[in-house]
């Protein structure tokens, strides 16, 4: 362990410094050297010619044989066709102005509804296209004091438990809600159903569903034809070029922003900052790059280590989340770019500090030294313009909060843990959208390190697919037990329908059937068709 003095050297010697977003990256707490970078610059170099692919429009996706262009969001200018450029430029514009048609009133809910104005959004999706929205929404929404346009509420599950519940917390505000269904393929089933059950909550209250409903989607699509042959009141685009993961800065992201009344310019200009800098091929000055390249010495480029997210700012709460899915998604991976079986992938959790100084950071300084960390944290504490309250004599609360996070950052160090820090000047939509470009870079530019396609998503669909066949069993399993009289146990029922293999499967169908009053009646561990 280095002595004071050192480590003071050393932070000066590798700190990269953006001032056009107020960033700054510190990686001294992680243990490398000159040696590693001179090492790793062949390779990092090789990830920026493939960085500068993906932005010139080359196939990034053979599975579907697409572009990836979600750099484009936020620079129209780069994109390879004048078509594209023009769309992104003309949806940008649409958002905003219909955005503001909603606040001035122009557009509002139908007079059958007897509301005035659109008062709340709803926002149906999943994955992508929901944990960007959920992570901006609560990181900006009444930043600086300033109250929202229109208050912000998810549907992000089939959980009819949770559906349930953002219908009851909208309660008489329903007649006034927006509803904002997003959904690139239309089919995700999720989705579908919690617009299924959101129209039925508008139907129970005698309300038009269509005059709510407004669709972001890609063109031709289920939903997109939904949307279409029911009249909603609005459609607004997504491209088969922007995944769901990296959607933050289409439609998925920028709409929701608009209608709260957030800074979505703002938003895309601290992005293209941040990608004017991490587009250099200098690893001294690309913040991306080196992000990269700590993630491959942390984790010995084969995954060996987790990473742990934590923000030292409430408003970041839901970071960790949208990362898990950004870097797990894209880097969790079986097979390399050469069809090698790899296994690749690092995991991701976090929550916030200082609230883990009393949760999960005893184990991170004391236990299994399994993972690295990543701060983040915010110079200014309060987005209004407030005085400084002090809760000792000259120590603020945020005082308090920097200490915790030095202390946390220094505990682990002397325990040999490693972590490096992102420092923001302020937290606002500028800042934002840098970090979040910033990450996105960093995905790419560590999946060409470790070889392997950071935009596609195999065992999702894997997953989908093992899902419907369980439903179309449960169809089945319904339909034979309908026609017994006896009670019998998912071994019999299995055994019987000639599915002795899907025994476990057929349990758990019935278990939950069972347990909602649907179909099936229990007792003990056999069943039989329900009787009313």
């Amino acid at each position: 362990m280095m002595d004071s003095l050192s480590l003071w050297r050393r932070y000066e010697e590798l700190l990269c410094v953006v001032p056009s977003v107020g960033l700054t990256l510190d990686i001294s707490r992680m243990d490398v050297d000159a040696a590693f970078f001179d090492g790793m610059e062949p390779f990092i170099q090789r990830a920026y010619d493939a960085m500068d692919k993906l932005e010139a429009g080359e196939i990034a996706n053979p599975d579907e044989n697409r572009m990836v262009g979600h750099y484009w969001l936020r620079a129209p200018h780069l994109a390879p066709e004048t078509s594209i450029r023009t769309a992104i430029e003309a949806t940008v514009q649409e958002i905003i102005q219909f955005a503001s048609q909603v606040h001035d009133k122009t557009i509002t809910p139908p007079a059958s509804s007897q509301a005035a104005a659109f008062t709340d959004v709803l926002i149906v999706g999943i994955g992508g296209s929901a944990l960007g929205p959920q992570l901006v929404s609560d990181a900006l929404g009444q930043l600086g004091g300033k109250k929202d346009k229109l208050n912000i509420h998810f549907v992000d599950n089939t959980d009819p438990d949770g559906i349930d519940r953002a219908i009851l917390n909208l309660g008489t505000k329903l007649k006034s809600t927006l509803v904002v269904v997003i959904s690139k393929s239309g089919g995700t089933k999720e989705t579908r159903n919690g617009m299924i059950e959101i129209e039925k909550a508008f139907a129970a209250k005698g309300l038009d569903f269509t005059k709510h409903a407004v669709a972001v989607t890609g063109k031709g699509s289920e939903l997109d034809k939904h949307a279409i042959g029911k009249a909603w009141l609005k459609r607004f685009p997504m491209w088969d070029w922007v995944g769901g993961r990296t959607s933050l800065m289409s439609a998925v992201g920028l709409l929701p922003m608009a209608l709260q009344g957030l800074d979505i310019r703002a938003f895309l200009e601290g992005a293209s900052d941040m990608d004017k800098v991490t587009r250099l091929h200098d690893t001294a000055s690309n913040p991306a790059a080196r992000l990269a390249l700590m993630w491959y010495h942390a984790t010995g480029g084969q995954g060996r280590k987790d990473m742990v997210i934590l923000p030292y700012k409430d408003r970041l709460l839901l970071l960790s989340r949208y990362l898990q899915q950004l870097i797990m998604e894209s880097l969790g991976k079986e097979y390399d770019l050469d069809g090698q079986k790899v296994e690749q992938g690092i995991s991701v959790y976090g929550n916030k500090g200082s609230t883990d100084q009393h949760a999960f950071v005893q184990q991170l300084r004391d236990g299994v030294n399994n993972f690295f960390v990543n701060f983040l944290v915010v110079l200014q504490d309060r987005s209004n313009k407030k005085p400084v309250l002090e809760v000792e004599p000259g120590i603020s609360s945020g005082d308090y909060l920097n200490g915790f996070w030095q202390g946390t950052r220094q505990a682990l160090y002397e325990k040999g843990r490693m972590s490096l820090t992102i420092t923001l000047d302020t937290l606002d939509a500028h800042s934002l959208g840098a970090i979040i470009a910033l990450y996105e870079r960093a995905v790419g530019l560590y999946a060409t390190l470790i070889n392997v396609n950071a935009y596609h998503q195999p065992g999702v669909e894997a997953g989908k697919k093992a899902a419907t066949a369980v439903l179309e069993l449960q169809q089945q399993v319904v339909a034979f037990i309908s026609k017994q009289s006896d009670s019998l146990s998912a071994a019999q029922i299995a055994d019987a329908m000639g599915l002795s293999d899907k025994a476990e499967t057929i349990y758990h169908i019935l278990e939950h059937l069972a347990a909602n009053k649907r179909f099936v009646s229990r007792r003990g561990r056999k069943f039989k068709k329900l009787t009313k």
